[in-house]
């Protein structure tokens, strides 16, 4: 059996990542989401196990030490990573998976998987990036900052992606990606 696609979305906080996914998700029925473990507290309207799986400081550290992890990354200070485990039994049965994860994560995964199809979503500026998680109002002034000069660096190494999606208007870009992800699975 070919083994399947792993597709790896990124981009600056802000851009749209998770709306983006979901849309595609909501196009393309039989792609798979790979869920990450975070160490982050959970935002209101995020489901265990759906969105991430919530773990402790110590339990990330204890998978981590197990070499647990696909990629792993800490970023505004949480832990994040994606477990190898889940991700090979998906391209293995010859399923297509995503991988919603930090450009440090993305990185690391197409080092490891030079296949792997990465795909940067990006705002049309900083200024937008900056009021969309002003409006979001889940992060202290502080927490806002270290995104911005994080969103920054972000977008500088966006032309290191097989692709970049700005996330203008979400129908034009949502439509970009699912075109993206339908014309890789039909080859």
């Amino acid at each position: 059996m070919p083994r399947g696609h792993l597709f790896i979305l990124s981009g600056p906080a802000g851009a749209g990542k998770g709306t983006l996914r979901k849309i595609l998700f909501q196009e393309i029925a039989d792609l798979e989401f790979s869920v990450s473990c975070t160490t982050r507290k959970r935002r209101p309207g995020e489901v265990e196990g759906c969105d991430y799986y919530y773990v402790s400081h110590d339990d990330f550290k204890r998978m981590l030490e197990g070499n647990e992890f696909l990629e792993w990354a800490e970023v505004h200070g949480n832990y994040y990573g994606t477990r190898k485990s889940d991700v090979e039994k998906v391209l293995e049965s010859g399923r297509d998976i995503l991988l919603e994860i930090d450009v440090q994560g993305s990185g690391l995964v197409k080092s490891r998987e030079p296949e792997a199809i990465r795909i940067f979503i990006t705002a049309p500026s900083l200024d937008i990036l900056e009021n969309r998680l002003e409006d979001r109002g889940t992060e202290t002034q502080d927490q806002l900052d270290i995104r911005l000069r994080n969103a920054a660096r972000e977008m500088r190494l966006a032309r290191e992606y097989d692709h970049v999606i700005v996330n203008d208007e979400i129908p034009r870009a949502s439509k970009e990606l699912v075109e993206l992800v339908k014309r890789y699975r039909s080859r």
